[in-house]
C-alpha cells in the first residue's frame, strides 16, 4: 500500500482515584516519524470530571493537560528533545492523576486526520439533549 505511514498513538486520561483505576479519557497523542508529526489534542469535560471527582482542582488539572500539546509543539525542555523522545516521555507510565493509556500502532495517509478521528470517536462525549 504505497503512501501509508506507520504511526503510534495513546490516549490521555485523568485518573482521579489512582487506586480505583477509574479514568476519564480527555485526549490523544499521535506520533508519525515518517511524516515528522507529533500532535496532541485535549478536550476536558470539566463538568463530568467535577461530577466524578469533586475534590479535584480542575484548574490545576487543565494547566497540566495544556502542557501535553505544548510539548508536542516543541516547547519546553521535553519538547526540545525531539519528536520521538518527547512522545516516549509523554507515554511513559506515571502514577499520577494524568496518565496515558497503552501505545497502539496503525497505518495512515494523514496523521492529523487520525488525531481528529480518535478525538471524535473515543474522547468527545455525545451531546446530551
Amino acid at each position: 500500500m504505497p503512501g501509508l505511514h506507520s504511526y503510534d498513538y495513546a490516549f490521555v486520561r485523568v485518573v482521579p482515584h489512582v487506586d480505583r483505576q477509574e479514568f476519564l479519557t480527555v485526549g490523544a497523542i499521535v506520533f508519525c516519524r515518517t511524516r515528522r508529526f507529533l500532535g496532541a489534542r485535549i478536550e476536558l469535560d470539566a463538568d463530568l470530571l467535577h461530577a466524578l471527582a469533586p475534590h479535584l482542582d480542575i484548574e490545576l488539572v487543565q494547566e497540566h493537560l495544556a502542557l501535553i500539546p505544548a510539548i508536542c509543539a516543541g516547547q519546553g525542555p521535553i519538547g526540545e528533545l525531539g519528536q520521538a523522545e518527547s512522545f516516549h516521555w509523554l507515554v511513559a507510565p506515571h502514577n499520577t492523576v494524568i496518565q496515558t493509556g497503552p501505545v497502539h500502532s496503525g497505518l495512515c495517509h494523514d496523521p492529523e486526520m487520525v488525531l481528529e478521528k480518535l478525538m471524535g470517536t473515543l474522547v468527545r462525549t455525545p451531546q446530551r439533549g
